[in-house]
């Protein structure tokens, strides 16, 4: 379905609906707010061809923020801000796109980290039906992308762990920069639990599995040095929901199948997450994603605890918390096991196998110290990482072989008592 821009204004030549309704959502964004809506108003005036709105969203912020919002919408036409008393970048998104009366709804950040020269070629594909959502893109090709290597080592990772865990196909799923049809809307976000920033991932596997056409577009995107973005509880927060949403695509609880039909398009040919794709090289490709983030997990808390617990107490804790995540990642996404039933007997043998690693890692720490006594944390660092792709592939083979070897490729699956 196309959306209608035949009403044409004789004075403007712009549509007289409104077609595009761009969100922006704040918390506590008093220096940044006012520069990049007038930015933004700017641009679209001049370069977006029918009538447009910019939503600000306001999450509970503390600062001055809700007075300049309603400031800017008093001021600039087309501008309208709204108050929401809880945080959260995705009940913003849901709030404001639910209450909308426009054609096509968007978002952006608001430190404009995405050049909005996208953001034609990004609505343009959903105001001529062509497409259902659309995303901008840091990882695709023509992508032009400055930031620092954390960033980009995590969001690589993230999407990674997403084609593994939930088949996604899509490539960049937290890029601040999307736009939906609000028919598809209207569907899609009823179903979408998430609140926070895991809300966009959500939104984007119910459209692939409901068979709906995600356009990419390459964007330059420049990093904002003074983002306030928590990146470990936000990783955390993230690995929750794939968790949460691979349960729900498991065992059938959110009408897919209904929504393939009432949305006009067929399925796209996704298999189930449980055996996608089947046998060993399935299982690698899952096992190779946890493993990043799990491996990106340790390095992040060793650098924390090294410094109160020594090189040997910090190896030992951040091995401990993330090997029972990883045997619980493993359990569910990589050999398809749910269900409370013999998880106990897993976590004893990942336990295991985790003393295995550690006896790995722990000697190579030890041999390091002995050749060379005055190595800095970097060298620890590498060694640490070396050591544990040794002990990961080590961990592969008794998870396949050992702890969960009823679950492979061919094998009748467990019977699981539900959790």
């Amino acid at each position: 379905m196309s959306v209608d821009t035949a009403l044409q204004s004789t004075r403007t030549g712009r549509s007289e609906r409104i077609v595009l309704d761009v969100v922006v959502p704040v918390f506590d964004e008093e220096d940044d707010l006012e520069p990049s809506v007038r930015r933004l108003h700017a641009h679209l005036a001049v370069q977006f061809p029918y009538r447009f709105r910019i939503t600000i969203a306001d999450n509970a912020s503390t600062d001055a923020t809700p007075a300049i919002a309603a400031r800017l919408a008093a001021e600039l036409p087309a501008v309208t801000s709204v108050r929401l008393e809880q945080k959260g970048r995705g009940r913003a998104l849901r709030a404001t796109w639910a209450a909308s009366d426009a054609q096509v709804l968007a978002y952006c950040d608001v430190d404009l980290s995405t050049d909005l020269a996208a953001l034609l070629p990004l609505v343009a594909p959903l105001i001529s039906g062509h497409s259902d959502i659309a995303i901008g893109t840091r990882l695709g090709r023509g992508s032009r992308v400055v930031r620092g290597p954390k960033r980009e080592l995590v969001s690589r990772a993230y999407n990674l762990l997403l084609r593994g865990a939930l088949a996604a196909r899509f490539t960049d799923a937290q890029c601040g920069f999307k736009a939906i049809r609000a028919d598809v809307a209207r569907r899609l976000l009823p179903l979408v639990e998430d609140t926070g920033w895991f809300f966009d991932t959500e939104l984007l596997v119910l459209a692939e599995r409901c068979g709906l056409r995600i356009h990419e577009v390459a964007v330059d995107w420049v990093d904002d040095p003074h983002s306030s973005v928590d990146i470990l509880a936000t990783a955390v927060a993230d690995l929750k929901g794939i968790a949460r949403l691979g349960h729900a695509l498991t065992t059938g609880r959110l009408p897919l199948h209904e929504l393939r039909g009432s949305l006009g398009r067929g399925a796209l040919p996704v298999p189930d997450v449980a055996g996608v794709p089947r046998g060993l090289p399935g299982q690698l490709v899952r096992f190779a994603a946890i493993g990043v983030v799990s491996t990106l997990a340790y390095l992040v808390l060793y650098a924390l605890l090294r410094g109160a617990a020594g090189p040997y107490g910090a190896n030992v804790g951040a091995l401990v918390v993330t090997a029972v995540a990883n045997t619980a990642a493993n359990r569910r996404l990589t050999f398809g096991v749910r269900g409370v039933t013999g998880a106990g007997t897993h976590h004893v043998q990942g336990l295991i196998v985790f003393a295995l690693g550690l006896a790995l890692t722990t000697g190579a720490l030890t041999a390091l110290h002995a050749w060379a006594p005055d190595a800095g944390r970097s060298v620890e660092l590498t060694v640490l990482v070396a050591a544990n792709a040794l002990a990961t592939v080590l961990r592969f083979v008794a998870y396949r072989s050992w702890i969960f070897r009823r679950q492979r490729a061919g094998d009748a699956p467990r019977q699981e008592t539900p959790a």
